[in-house]
């Protein structure tokens, strides 16, 4: 068994650790970009990494938990960093093939939202992690794979065994239609009436998902699916058939108001719980770790800010009021970033960046490129912000030092920049401007979507609805934190979580007794890692493929 207690600085963040995540982010960024742009797809790869990193350092010996946490914090900082990248700037390309994109300004909007990301993490980690306390189902399987991992016995049986059967049952239904071109098991099942109707109505066949549902809980999943059906048995069917909207209306109405409460219960969190903590969170910025109750010295934050907002201005010719609330923007963002992932373990994060984006458009005329370098910072810096507090997550409950983490992820975040940028470039030189979109080499959907957003929402009054509701219900205090998610949501996914969360309710009601509903955690972190595990594995060897097709 490996060390975990009492386990110095030194011990946690080492060289051998470094070295290993810088490489492992290095390949995780190329696979994540490669699969985001080809697919739409970017899994989680925080198992993925904990596996890879316990692997090589048990290898290497005399490891512990917490260096592990270290090194796959490091490892799975990159992934992130391209996934924003990839969701948000190939609609730039989409919407105009000519456009003459410098790849200098580039590298300042990638390497912009990683700092803001880490930056803005590093203050609001207590308040999510600890304060909050809120369940990140990602990290707390992450926790779970290492501990259980290490310690061996009975628990570790059933963590791998869970691991397997969910990782051949990922590999049947995504792996051999992708290597072989022949499905057996469809990802979904639709419902053709509701499919008809305009609604996604079916079930996803995800235990990922489902495992998600599981440790997040009946009542936030519970939320989560009264959106779903907010959205698509009250707006979509219920709407349509009365005759209130037609079937194009219907879907820009759900997909405001969803957006709209996922804002109102972001700037809920800021009011009601950021802004009376800001002595406690920002302290950091102006006063010394040690006596501020943070982990790192954070007062260098203004002068990078500041120059940041610089450099977005003159560098990336976004003005001085568009950079501004870009900046802003993030902070806002990143906050509704945490709670989301905290909650769902899901990370719409060009939906962030779609809505600063939309805030910069209303006090400043910017460039249709330089709107998309907006939503490319607010993406990144989410990205991150999630992956952060999701390994935050897992060094809370291994006990980890934060600021050992903090830095791997900022040298995980460092290699991404390059990586991702340097994958772009390849991609855009090799296969052209005109290869992104549906139906091309690279159809990048998310980054469609931003592309169709950046002329503005598409339903104001649902969007507005939505805030105003969501910001009131959250005031009063009612469990609304995934209420927008389901609501914007697919229903398909919405009801796979549901089917978790219910599964959670019955253990729970069903075996009182604590140790075994540590079981069912075992279990479903297992079966949330076999998943997330095969789609890394399924995503590096499309990439490998597919770069082997470029030279």
């Amino acid at each position: 068994m490996i060390e975990q207690e009492n386990i110095p600085f030194n011990k946690q963040f080492t060289l051998r650790g470094i070295v290993i995540g810088s490489i492992g982010s290095a390949v995780l960024t190329m696979s994540s970009m490669y699969v985001a742009l080809k697919l739409g797809a970017l899994p989680w790869p925080i198992i993925f990494v904990a596996l890879v990193s316990m692997f090589f350092l048990k290898r290497l010996g005399k490891t512990n938990v917490q260096e592990i946490n270290v090194t796959h914090t490091a490892m799975s900082a990159g992934a992130m960093t391209g996934g924003g990248l990839a969701f948000t700037l190939p609609g730039i390309y989409m919407l105009n093939p000519n456009a003459n994109v410098n790849f200098f300004q580039l590298f300042f909007v990638i390497a912009g939202g990683v700092i803001l990301g880490l930056i803005f993490t590093a203050l609001i980690r207590k308040y999510f992690i600890e304060t909050q306390d809120l369940p990140y189902a990602m990290g707390v399987a992450a926790a779970e794979t290492v501990s259980v991992g290490d310690e061996g016995g009975k628990k570790a049986g059933l963590l791998f065994a869970s691991l397997g059967s969910s990782g051949l049952f990922t590999f049947i239904r995504d792996g051999i239609p992708a290597f072989f071109g022949k499905t057996i098991i469809p990802a979904a099942i639709m419902n053709q009436k509701m499919l008809a109707l305009g609604s996604a109505g079916g079930v996803w066949l995800s235990p990922m998902l489902i495992s998600i549902g599981y440790i997040i809980g009946p009542l936030a999943i519970g939320v989560w699916f009264l959106g779903a059906l907010i959205g698509d048995a009250g707006v979509l069917i219920a709407g349509t058939k009365t005759g209130i909207f037609d079937a194009a209306t219907a879907a820009t109405v759900k997909s405001s108001l969803g957006i709209g409460l996922m804002v109102g219960t972001g700037i809920g969190i800021i009011i009601k719980g950021i802004i009376p903590k800001a002595k406690e969170i920002f302290s950091p910025m102006f006063k010394k770790a040690s006596y501020s109750g943070g982990f790192i010295d954070l007062r260098w934050t203004p002068i990078v800010i500041a120059a940041l907002a610089f450099v977005f201005t003159i560098v990336c010719k976004m003005g001085v009021a568009a950079s501004i609330i870009t900046i802003l923007g993030v902070w806002l963002a990143t906050v509704m970033s945490a709670q989301v992932v905290g909650q769902s373990g899901i990370n719409p994060m060009e939906i962030f960046g779609i809505i600063v984006l939309l805030a910069a458009k209303a006090v400043s005329r910017i460039g249709q490129t330089e709107a998309f370098f907006i939503t490319a910072i607010v993406a990144i810096a989410c990205g991150l912000a999630g992956d952060v507090l999701n390994d935050f997550k897992a060094g809370h409950i291994l006990k980890t030092n934060p600021k050992a983490q903090w830095l791997a992820q900022c040298i995980g975040g460092l290699v991404g920049i390059f990586v991702s940028l340097g994958v772009f470039y390849v991609v855009v030189k090799a296969y052209g401007a005109e290869a992104f979109g549906a139906g091309k080499m690279f159809s990048a959907p998310q980054a469609g979507a931003v592309a169709a957003m950046v002329g503005g929402i598409p339903h104001v009054g649902a969007f507005v609805i939505g805030l105003l509701a969501a910001f009131i219900l959250y005031m009063f205090n009612f469990p609304i934190m995934t209420l927008g998610l389901g609501v914007y949501l697919p229903f398909f996914l919405s009801l796979t979580a549901f089917i978790g969360g219910a599964l959670s309710f019955i253990v729970k009601k069903a075996t009182p007794a604590t140790h075994k509903r540590g079981n069912g955690l075992i279990i479903a972190s297992g079966i949330l890692g076999g998943e997330a595990v095969i789609g890394v594995v399924i995503a590096i060897f499309q990439a490998v493929a597919g770069f082997a097709e470029i030279k």
